[in-house]
């Protein structure tokens, strides 16, 4: 049975009331494909916006913390560290971006890290979107969790 659907097929939040509380961790990536011309303008600084990386590190923080206004059924949570860290990698053309989300309670922060790493990529987008219109995000995905019934993941 599907745990945000109740018997008669209503949509319901799931009751974490008897779950244990534990400390919990989730780590989410994703990529941002660009031109070389882009990437150096962001690693130069010399977008036209402003500090690319210190916009979507900060835009990343904040949709994690807002994670249950955006997806529907999610627990408000209170988390005690986001981290959002981001690497060019010119080699391959794109920017690496993680969110990893930690938090003391009875239930994981999967979504709350897809939702931070999902938004600074977009930020990423956004704001270098002049400069680059062929821009792609991909691979968004969970790397990592830990903590709760479920125990440690880790993504081979």
């Amino acid at each position: 049975m599907l745990s945000h659907i109740d018997n008669n097929g209503n949509a319901i939040m799931v009751d974490v009331t008897d779950k244990s509380v534990t400390e919990r961790t989730a780590r989410a990536s994703g990529r941002i494909y660009m031109s070389r011309e882009a990437l150096a303008e962001i690693a130069d600084g010399t977008v036209p916006k402003g500090d690319v990386f210190a916009a979507a590190r900060i835009a990343g923080i904040m949709a994690a913390k807002k994670t249950p206004e955006l997806i529907p059924l999610c627990h408000t949570l209170m988390l005690t560290k986001v981290t959002v860290d981001i690497t060019p990698l010119f080699d391959e053309g794109c920017i690496l971006c993680s969110c990893t989300v930690k938090l003391t309670g009875k239930t994981g922060a999967e979504m709350e890290a897809l939702t931070g790493v999902s938004t600074a990529l977009l930020t990423i987008y956004d704001m270098c979107k002049a400069v680059d219109k062929t821009m792609v995000i991909t691979d968004i995905r969970l790397d990592e969790k830990d903590g709760g019934k479920s125990g440690h993941y880790e993504r081979k």
